[in-house]
């Protein structure tokens, strides 16, 4: 079992994924860390951009369930063109990409993916090592799991 983090500005009792946005790196899902300190820096930046307390949460996982057929799960284990195109079809908002993951996990792109999202329409134009070079995070490489079905948040226990 692990301990996943999830920092937030607006208190909640249940996960309700309709309350999660579209367009961040794995799409519309229910993201945590496993590193409580960047779940507080979440929490810190919300607030601050967005009113409301800093708040963290945590939950216990099973960390064997990635690699378990009850789950159609993605795992990206580092920085690669892969991760970077599927970053890209998930935050450009011109498409209309969905995908079929309960769970994906991998490296979380960094705080300036907007301006590389448009820097690379503008100038790069396909070239993904380009874009890759530009959104790998500033503080190292930093993972994330995104929840993005129903059927994964049920194997979250709130701590």
């Amino acid at each position: 079992m692990i301990t996943l983090y999830h920092g937030t500005n607006t208190p909640f009792d249940a996960i309700d994924l309709k309350q999660s946005k579209r367009y961040k790196d794995f799409n519309r899902a229910f993201y945590l860390s496993a590193n409580k300190e960047q779940a507080q820096e979440m929490a810190e930046s919300k607030a601050e951009f967005l009113g409301g307390e800093p708040l963290v949460y945590a939950y216990l996982f099973d960390e064997q369930l990635l690699s378990n057929v009850k789950l159609n799960v993605k795992v990206f284990p580092h920085y690669s063109e892969e991760w970077a195109e599927f970053i890209w079809r998930n935050r450009d908002e011109n498409q209309d990409f969905t995908h079929a993951y309960d769970i994906v996990y991998g490296p979380i792109a960094n705080d300036t993916i907007g301006l590389q999202i448009r820097e690379f329409k503008r100038k790069h134009k396909g070239d993904i090592q380009s874009f890759l070079k530009g959104i790998k995070y500033t503080k190292g490489e930093t993972f994330q799991y995104a929840f993005c079905t129903e059927k994964a948040i049920k194997f979250l226990k709130r701590l």
